[in-house]
């Protein structure tokens, strides 16, 4: 199986020309020939914690008002498809604390994932310092099911 490791995502991205000082960008990659929905498809199947950690942010942020429908269409949508493409997929929406997106990128045999995160004002510098520690176990989880299925 192919090992998770901590990489920037490839300037090739069409993710980069979101991404301005003080944004947050993180990037992880694994060997892989799945083409970039194939990826996310199976990295967005999380297993039952993450499920259970995703329900329980949105009974936690709906009286915020902020976005809890886990689907790619709808006005209410935190994962629409943004951008689609041979070599990427981009999904993500913009939110009253946050704007974001999520970008599945293939090349040379690898998959890369990438997370970006502009805060819009101080709930959204809160929630994402309280969210990254299990943003960060639930991508490395999804990455590690893409090795799995190549």
């Amino acid at each position: 199986m192919s090992r998770v490791i901590k990489t920037p995502l490839p300037k090739s991205s069409r993710l980069w020309p979101h991404v301005a000082k003080g944004d947050f960008i993180d990037g992880y990659a694994v060997e892989s020939t799945l083409s970039p929905r194939e990826a996310a498809e199976i990295a967005l199947s999380m297993p039952g914690w993450a499920d259970a950690l995703l329900s329980l942010r949105n009974r936690l942020v709906k009286p915020f008002g902020l976005k809890t429908e886990v689907s790619e269409t709808g006005e209410r949508a935190i994962f629409p498809v943004d951008y689609e493409g041979a070599d990427e997929l981009i999904i993500g929406t913009n939110d009253t604390h946050l704007n974001f997106r999520i970008c599945i990128h293939q090349q040379a045999g690898h998959i890369h994932m990438a997370t970006w995160v502009h805060r819009n004002n101080a709930l959204g510098h809160v929630y994402l310092m309280l969210v990254t520690p299990f943003h960060v176990l639930i991508v490395r989880s999804g990455l590690r099911r893409i090795a799995r299925a190549r």
